[in-house]
């Protein structure tokens, strides 16, 4: 799905108003006969103009640091790797995540964060810090507008090797100038996501 300026079905009329948004997302997945839209990792977008959280200072954040998988609400979201809960949180800005779950993950000596975001409140109501989370399991679900951060429906997946002592949240979004740092601490989830069945 493309959320560039590039895109012409893409107005200032629908990305301002959630309720419409959510409509256009509906049309888009019924129009392709497909259960999920996804893409976003690297793009330059215009959407964040929707909201002032990415238009605070002189230059605005545009650039998409992870994966969107947009879907219906309450879709299940399954571990794609073992690790334990680093922080959870509720972003609750307009535009912002919502409800949000980081976890972290160890392959052999290497350590690397993995970021869910716009999730229901629900999967973060009674979850502690330090939990193990299994490959597999059942780790959140698509959350509504109402605790997403007022988005359709979707998942923002993102990988994040270094959380710089963050918790609960990091950007998903960066400003142009930061492209080269940001898409290195962030690199392309595009492996995990076909573990996932995505791709």
């Amino acid at each position: 799905m493309d959320f560039t300026a590039s895109n012409p079905t893409l107005t200032k009329e629908i990305i301002g108003d959630t309720e419409i948004f959510c409509r256009y997302i509906n049309e888009q997945l019924t129009a392709a006969d497909a259960l999920y839209g996804i893409g976003g990792y690297n793009e330059h977008r215009s959407i964040y103009a929707r909201s002032e959280v990415f238009d605070s200072g002189e230059e605005p954040r545009r650039l998409h640091l992870g994966i969107d998988i947009w879907g219906k609400e309450g879709t299940k979201i399954f571990a794609p790797l073992g690790g334990t809960v680093h922080s959870f949180a509720f972003n609750d800005h307009y535009g912002d995540y919502g409800a949000t779950i980081i976890l972290q993950h160890q392959l052999e000596a290497y350590t690397f964060h993995t970021l869910y975001g716009h999730l229901s409140l629900k999967d973060i109501a009674h979850l502690k810090q330090g939990k193990f989370v299994s490959q597999g399991e059942l780790l959140a679900h698509f959350g509504g507008p109402t605790e997403n951060g007022q988005w359709p429906p979707h998942l923002h997946f993102q990988v994040i090797i270094d959380m710089q002592r963050k918790e609960g949240d990091y950007p998903g979004v960066c400003k142009w100038s930061e492209r080269e740092s940001y898409l290195a601490n962030c690199p392309d989830p595009d492996l995990i996501l076909k573990m996932m069945g995505f791709a």
